[in-house]
């Protein structure tokens, strides 16, 4: 086998790897290929490609990681991670784990750690990486490295909730909410939320976006029920997904454009949150973006002929 069939074969790890670390696609991807440049361009025998190539992808992510920080700091609105809809690595023996660790409760929860923290955790926990192989790609100490996957682990146990979802159930709950969401049910779409539940929209300034957290199981149900049906009216379509290995949706416009993506968290029978992303810079590769100002001024125009 040549470098290229090689790297190829180890691709889609690599890609998922620089993903959970990044939490962007297009950066993903970036730090994929110039992995593939190093992997190509070394001089010396590569004994393991897999050791070899896993260190490149980890330290270039590490690296975007940091700059990426300071434009998080400054960035316009709520921050979510770019929607991913299929993981290209797969472990039929792990597929439930590998699904939720890169949801995008599981991804909020890594943006507190230290970049440091946030790579260890991910090959240590994520893809059970020898610390052997974790030190050797972040270029620390077994021990050191030790000590981080500790920190990162107890501040992940912090976060994450105390119920996990069955999948089968969650699945089933899902597709109750998109048939009430279709249907207009308010008291449909109130009885599957939690009565905490938030709605949130990342636009980050370059789309329309809700212009607060919508918090309460009556107000999101309210919201929803309101603005569904209105946007049959103007041609936009919802397609059931998986958004980050959970159940979702992909809101395209009547030219098949990408408007949003919409993704689920369900926990202990209801659903805890829903995230939107609508920033056109996180949709884009997923297809053509639509123009979400242009839809946002004709659902109001429809509104306004209903009311």
């Amino acid at each position: 086998m040549n470098r290229t069939e090689e790297f190829q074969e180890l691709r889609p790890l690599l890609f998922s790897i620089a993903y959970r670390i990044l939490g962007s696609v297009s950066e993903a991807e970036d730090a994929v290929q110039e992995s593939w440049l190093r992997f190509e361009g070394s001089p010396t025998e590569v004994r393991s490609p897999k050791a070899f190539l896993s260190a490149a992808v980890t330290r270039i992510s590490i690296d975007v990681l940091r700059s990426a920080r300071v434009r998080r700091e400054e960035y316009v609105g709520p921050w979510f991670p770019e929607p991913l809809l299929a993981d290209p690595y797969e472990d039929p023996a792990r597929s439930a784990e590998l699904a939720d660790s890169v949801s995008m409760a599981a991804l909020l929860l890594l943006e507190r750690l230290s970049p440091l923290e946030r790579a260890v955790f991910v090959l240590r926990e994520v893809f059970d990486f020898g610390f052997p192989e974790v030190a050797s790609a972040v270029g620390r100490s077994e021990a050191a490295c030790r000590q981080l996957a500790v920190r990162a682990r107890r501040h992940m146990a912090e976060g994450r909730p105390r119920f996990e979802a069955d999948r089968r159930e969650r699945d089933e709950l899902a597709s109750r909410f998109f048939e009430a969401l279709h249907e207009g049910d308010l008291a449909g779409l109130r009885d599957l939320l939690a009565a905490d539940v938030s709605l949130v929209g990342d636009g980050g300034g370059k789309a329309p976006r809700l212009a607060r957290t919508v918090a309460g199981a009556q107000n999101v149900a309210r919201l929803l029920a309101a603005v569904f049906p209105v946007l049959d009216r103007v041609e936009v379509s919802c397609e059931q997904r998986e958004v980050n290995g959970q159940p979702g949706a992909v809101f395209h416009d009547r030219d098949g454009k990408v408007l949003q993506t919409f993704s689920l968290d369900i926990l202990d029978g209801r659903i805890q949150a829903i995230r939107l992303v609508l920033n056109p810079d996180k949709l884009a590769h997923m297809g053509p973006v639509a123009d979400a100002w242009a839809i946002s001024e004709e659902l109001k125009r429809a509104r306004r002929t209903v009311d």
